[in-house]
């Protein structure tokens, strides 16, 4: 029987990766797509192989690993690299998401993934929850946790979909501006609310 499945998003330090958590403490199985990102590119998998033909080894560390900033970089002078990076890795990790999604055993799963409009993911979920932040606190948050310069996240900021095209979007939002405590009490009754309809799925 198919999952029922939520989707969880949010901007660079709205607090998606608290949220999260919380579930995960709930017994949620939880699917993240940057890790799945990483280890569809790990040494030795197809898509790094196919990333160095594309690319060139300038894209590999000495120890066959991906550079990752170096691509990073690349891709941000380059903005038809981007489109034949994601060529390559997007169908990959759209696969192990599905894969690891078919195996949760929780009464829902939540498939966290800062991309879930941009890249369709939407096409795999019941359900979307947004984890909303004033841009003024996604600075001051992201800042204080990366201890990078502001300028680069605003960066980051502009580079996402705009928030209020993720707020027409999304199902259910989370206004995270406040302490953990006023973030949970908003989590748990929508933790109730999935799992009902989880039941009726």
């Amino acid at each position: 029987m198919q999952p029922y499945i939520v989707g969880l998003t949010g901007g660079i330090g709205s607090g998606k990766t608290m949220a999260s958590q919380w579930f995960e403490a709930q017994n949620i199985d939880v699917v993240d797509a940057d890790l799945v990102a990483r280890k569809v590119v790990k040494a030795g998998q197809p898509a790094l192989t196919m990333i160095s033909e594309t690319f060139g080894d300038w894209v590999l560390l000495s120890n066959g690993e991906l550079n990752r900033r170096a691509l990073r970089e690349y891709i941000f002078s380059h903005p038809e690299a981007k489109q034949q990076l994601e060529a390559i890795t997007h169908p990959l990790i759209r696969n192990e998401i599905e894969q690891q999604l078919a195996a949760a055993t929780s009464p829902y799963v939540l498939l966290v993934s800062p991309l879930l409009f941009e890249t369709k993911q939407t096409e795999l979920t019941q359900r979307n929850l947004l984890i909303d932040t004033p841009e003024e606190l996604q600075l001051q948050r992201a800042s204080q946790r990366d201890q990078h310069a502001i300028q680069h996240i605003q960066n980051i900021i502009q580079a996402q979909m705009p928030r209020q095209q993720k707020q027409e979007l999304a199902d259910d939002i989370v206004l995270n501006d406040g302490d953990l405590t006023h973030l949970y009490a908003q989590l748990q009754s929508l933790h109730l609310q999935y799992l009902a309809l989880a039941e009726t799925n």
